[in-house]
């Protein structure tokens, strides 16, 4: 059997890691992605299956019931275009 995905406008942000002023390191969605040092990326974003680590550009995607969760450039081009 096949399927198609439901058409559904989704809200999504592009992750873009910075060093503020203070020198301090800083993301532009904090508290959704936020500095882990236990990382391998040194960030994350907590998702219903966990935490998952996340990387610059990477969208961090807004599902149907308010959950987050992080989107591979590549993919989320492949899968989503921009709604005007």
């Amino acid at each position: 059997m096949k399927f198609r995905k439901k058409p559904v406008v989704i809200e999504a942000e592009q992750f873009l890691p910075f060093t503020d002023e203070m020198g301090a390191v800083n993301s532009n969605l904090v508290p959704i992605v936020y500095y882990d040092k236990t990382s391998s990326t040194h960030w994350s974003c907590n998702t219903l299956e966990g935490k998952h680590e996340v990387t610059p550009y990477d969208w961090i995607i807004t599902g149907v019931k308010g959950e987050k969760y992080p989107c591979k450039p590549d993919i989320f081009e492949m899968t989503y275009e921009k709604v005007e």
